[in-house]
């Protein structure tokens, strides 16, 4: 049976590697946003795509970039985190 400690340690490691493996991806979301937003209000024009199109598009490029980091974060937690806790380590 599992301790509530190690429970909380488990749940603490998996959250801090969602924020790792998200912050790609929402800095770049943040940062097109920022981007887009100063370009509407210094051109008056306002097209919704024009704010969903680049930010859509560089989030897939930067996906597409840090897959292999977000893949050997998500295997690193499994194989050492994980896997142990299920077979009772």
């Amino acid at each position: 049976m599992l301790s509530e400690a190690v429970i909380d340690d488990a749940l603490r490691e998996s959250l801090w590697v969602a924020v790792k493996i998200s912050a790609p991806l929402l800095t770049v979301a943040l940062v097109m946003g920022l981007i887009v937003g100063l370009f509407q209000a210094l051109t008056s024009v306002q097209e919704m795509t024009l704010t969903f199109v680049p930010k859509v598009g560089a989030m897939m490029v930067v996906f597409w970039v840090s897959m292999s980091f977000m893949t050997a974060a998500l295997v690193t937690f499994f194989t050492d985190r994980v896997i142990p806790l299920i077979a009772g380590g």
